[in-house]
């Protein structure tokens, strides 16, 4: 990521850490360990890449204390307990100097009922539409092609990409980040059986997110049916994730890609879910509960803990062991054979 140049000195100074070489030293990019150039700032995080380190042409590289002496042994380093957090930090402070704030500009093409309203610094792109009773608050961001529908509520400093849709009734709160494609509203999958054939369900519920929350593309999240869907304070939420109606997401919870959680499930605070993983509707999971890919959570689970697999799932060390023996399967039947015809 190409930027104009800054120095160790100045990283330091926005971020801390301690630093172990020469602070003017010049930085032009952010890039990985094995493809840094002499001009890139690079981290190390997980032990088990140590040996990218000494390759490496970074001219500076972060680190935890363990591994400060080798960094050092290289060239520059900058020292801190966490070098996965503070090259998030690092990105954050990257990116408002790379992609520096617009104007708030209302696009003259963008439609806006006379009933909504609009706060201070809002930006809002070309041919999005705002309904009657919509409400976006002080500093948020709309991209064009937006649709907020009537009486929608969009929190301070929230960022929709291009193509977000926020259904009728529906909020998210502040400082949000949501990408495009996003349909946030739609009816929920809610039929009733007649003769054979299928009777709609309206659903009157709405969607509720809080703050801190974001979304990735093409993720989509049904409202509810007839109470709300949930989203709570700092979920994350990858591309293409499905949310049916009535789900409620607990706060900090991160679901990876093509994740799809069925109808008034109940996941916990501090929960992952690994991409395609799938959790069946009118379950719950406590608080805690990590689920690992494409793994089908079929009944609720009670405990914290990890969890995989699909013959069922399990906790992850049990089913670790359980898919160690299936392995063992073919050769173990072979086995028996050749005792069973021995026995003869």
């Amino acid at each position: 990521m190409a930027a104009t140049a800054t120095t160790l000195a100045e990283v330091i100074a926005a971020l801390g850490g301690d630093l172990l070489g020469d602070p003017s030293t010049q930085i032009l990019a952010l890039q990985p360990l094995a493809e840094a150039g002499e001009h890139s700032l690079a981290f190390l995080a997980n032990p088990r890449y140590q040996s990218q380190l000494l390759e490496s042409r970074a001219a500076c590289v972060i680190v935890a204390p363990a591994l400060a002496e080798a960094a050092a042994a290289r060239g520059a380093a900058i020292v801190t307990a966490d070098p996965y957090l503070y090259f998030a930090r690092l990105t954050q402070w990257w990116a408002r100097r790379v992609r520096p704030q617009a104007a708030a500009t209302i696009h003259a093409s963008a439609v806006i009922a006379p009933t909504a309203q609009i706060g201070a610094g809002v930006s809002i792109g070309a041919l999005a539409v705002v309904e009657d009773g919509a409400v976006i608050g002080d500093g948020a961001s709309i991209g064009p092609h937006c649709v907020i529908e009537a009486h929608a509520r969009i929190g301070a400093g929230t960022r929709l990409a291009a193509r977000v849709t926020l259904g009728f009734d529906c909020s998210i709160g502040e400082r949000g980040i949501v990408h495009g494609g996003v349909v946030i509203g739609a009816d929920g999958f809610g039929f009733a059986p007649s003769q054979g054939q299928w009777v709609k369900i309206e659903q009157l519920g709405a969607v509720r997110i809080g703050d801190d929350v974001e979304i990735g593309a093409n993720t989509c999240i049904d409202r509810g049916a007839l109470g709300d869907t949930v989203i709570e304070n700092g979920v994350k939420l990858d591309n293409l994730i499905q949310i049916a109606h009535n789900v409620h997401i607990g706060e900090h919870t991160a679901m990876a890609g093509c994740v799809g959680v069925a109808g008034s499930a109940v996941i916990g605070k501090h929960c992952t879910v690994g991409g395609a993983a799938i959790i069946l509707g009118h379950l719950s999971l406590v608080d805690g509960v990590h689920v690992s890919a494409g793994t089908a959570i079929t009944r609720s689970v009670n405990k914290p803990g990890v969890y995989s697999g699909m013959f069922p799932f399990d906790e992850n060390a049990s089913w670790e062991k359980n898919a160690a023996t299936l392995r063992q399967l073919h050769a173990l039947r072979e086995r028996v054979r050749a005792l069973e015809k021995n026995s003869k």
